[in-house]
C-alpha cells in the first residue's frame, strides 16, 4: 500500500501543527510568545521545556533543533506516515522518538534538515 501512496496529505492528513523558533533564553522564548499573542490574539502559555502561542507556534528556550528551528507535521497514523517516509530515503532519528505513557510514538524527527528547519511527525 505505501508504493501507491502519492499524496501523504491525503494519506496520512498530513498538516502544518506548529512551527517552532528557537530563542536564546527563557526571556527571550517568552518574549517572542508574546509578541505572536499581541500580533494574532495566540495565547502565550509555558511549557516545562518552550513557550508556546496556542498551539501553532513552539518557541524553544536554548534547546531547540534545526538551525533555524522546527516545523511539526501532524498525521493520522505515525506508523504508517513513519514507513512511507522511509520508503522516500526519509531516515528518523531514533534519538528524538518522544513516547506517549502506552508506549507509542508521539513525535519523531528526520535525521535530515530541510533548509535549516529540523523537521518531526507527530501523531494527532
Amino acid at each position: 500500500m505505501a508504493d501507491a501512496i502519492t499524496n501523504p496529505v491525503e494519506a496520512f492528513g498530513l498538516h502544518v501543527a506548529h512551527v517552532g523558533i528557537n530563542a536564546a533564553s527563557p526571556e527571550e522564548a517568552r518574549e517572542v510568545a508574546e509578541l505572536f499573542q499581541a500580533l494574532m490574539g495566540l495565547e502565550a502559555h509555558e511549557t516545562p521545556v518552550s513557550w508556546f502561542a496556542d498551539s501553532l507556534v513552539e518557541v524553544m528556550s536554548g534547546c531547540g533543533r534545526g538551525a533555524n528551528g522546527h516545523i511539526g507535521f501532524g498525521v493520522n497514523d505515525l506508523p504508517a506516515a513513519e514507513r512511507w517516509f522511509a520508503g522516500r530515503g526519509f531516515e528518523i532519528n531514533e534519538d528524538s522518538r518522544a513516547l506517549n505513557p502506552d508506549g507509542s510514538t508521539k513525535l519523531v524527527y528526520f535525521k535530515r534538515e530541510v533548509a535549516g528547519f529540523a523537521i518531526h511527525l507527530c501523531q494527532d
